[in-house]
């Protein structure tokens, strides 16, 4: 493949390359590259916001490149500032394992485990030692920490900073060099630590490494970044059937968005299916697509089979309508139906739910409502009906 070729495919779905011109150089020189990204274990599942960089690091392996699975077991205990209005809490030594041993045999759902070296950073950072770690604390200076956007906000807000947290960077950025790293991939809210990288290894005599940004997906609600904390995510080990609901539930617009950075089809074939749907193609077709996509990469074919098979048996059949609309509602506690109606706009106000349910005209999965007291937990999916022609899938998340 030609370096014109591989840079085609590299800059799909990239939000920043930096710099183009290097990574056109080292590409032409015709040998693998090491390519980098750095996972923190803050919790025990990867969801599809952590796949965007790992789609991208299988494409850097299919083009014949060295891929560095990088877990910061060392880095997981201090905790990542990233975007952060406080100090993040540690994880103790026995909680970062546990998420590690997870994360690793996640990842390979995904990138192929011949063609990948899963590294930690403990292994270099355990022996630097004291002496290393205040060495390396003087590579940078407060100036330039104060610099990057979350701190800066923090600081003119009085809010603290903590100073092992002005270590995090540099221990990243550490990691380049002790891994003489091509490339780092990373997130945009990553910019300033994979930047911390390419300055460190200039200062240790090596050639700086590329800095690759990819967006940050949002999750289900379309606004927020995917989070577990959240409750906005699909996790990459959530069952079949859950993670087609849940893919079911995302908007029209948001599906392109998951289509051009979560898929594997070309983006020729997405365009043609985009313009499919321009034509008259219902966008929830397109959206069959991408759910059976996504589930058989993560379980297997069958699997996504029978997740859309039990979608359309469960909500398109009878009486509920091909286009039935999906409200998705977050709450951390247990909530009242006759809110998720109102919240779901098959009602204009709670009392009016309730006066509904009273005249027994709600259904829940076409079964007459009569508890007007039922209350829907987190992780509810339900088909609700009130009258003859109001309908909603809601899903409590």
């Amino acid at each position: 493949m030609s370096t014109n070729e591989s840079l085609n495919i590299i800059r799909r779905g990239a939000e920043e390359i930096l710099l183009e011109a290097e990574l056109e150089k080292k590409l032409a020189r015709g040998t693998p590259l090491r390519i980098k990204a750095g996972f923190d274990p803050t919790a025990p599942d990867l969801h599809l916001g952590h796949t965007v960089l790992i789609n991208k690091l299988r494409q850097f392996q299919d083009l014949g490149h060295e891929i560095l699975f990088l877990i910061g077991d060392f880095t997981g205990m201090i905790g990542d500032p990233t975007g952060k209005s406080q100090t993040r809490p540690p994880l103790t030594r026995e909680e970062v394992l546990e998420n590690a041993k997870s994360y690793r045999e996640q990842v390979f759902k995904i990138l192929n485990p011949d063609l990948t070296q899963v590294v930690f950073n403990s292994q270099w950072m355990s022996e630097i030692g004291s002496a290393g770690l205040v060495r390396l604390a003087a590579k940078h200076t407060v100036a330039r920490m104060l610099e990057r956007e979350d701190f800066n906000k923090r600081y003119k807000t009085g809010q603290p900073i903590a100073i092992h947290e002005f270590l995090y960077p540099l221990i990243q950025g550490w990691d380049s060099v002790a891994l003489k790293a091509d490339v780092e991939l990373g997130g945009t809210d990553q910019k300033f630590n994979l930047l911390v990288g390419r300055q460190l290894q200039e200062q240790e005599g090596m050639e700086p490494q590329v800095v690759l940004t990819m967006p940050i997906l949002e999750g289900l609600d379309g606004v927020q970044k995917m989070s577990k904390s959240l409750g906005n995510y699909i996790g990459i080990t959530d069952p079949p059937d859950e993670m087609f609901g849940k893919i079911m539930s995302i908007s029209d617009d948001l599906m392109w968005r998951y289509f051009e950075l979560l898929s594997f089809r070309s983006l020729g074939e997405i365009t043609g299916l985009r313009q499919q749907v321009e034509e008259g193609l219902n966008p929830r077709d397109a959206k069959f697509q991408l759910g059976t996509e996504l589930v058989a990469r993560f379980h297997s074919d069958d699997s996504a089979e029978r997740a859309l098979r039990n979608f359309v048996e469960r909500f398109q059949k009878g009486t509920v309508p091909s286009d039935i609309p999906v409200c998705v509602i977050y709450s951390n506690d247990s909530l009242p139906i006759a809110n998720a109606l109102k919240e779901a706009g098959l009602v204009a106000s709670t009392s009016e739910g309730i006066r509904m349910i009273k005249q027994g005209a709600v259904r829940l999965n076409g079964e007459r409502l009569e508890d007007r007291g039922l209350v829907l937990t987190k992780g509810s999916d339900i088909v609700c009906q009130v009258g003859k022609r109001k309908f909603a899938l809601v899903q409590v998340r």
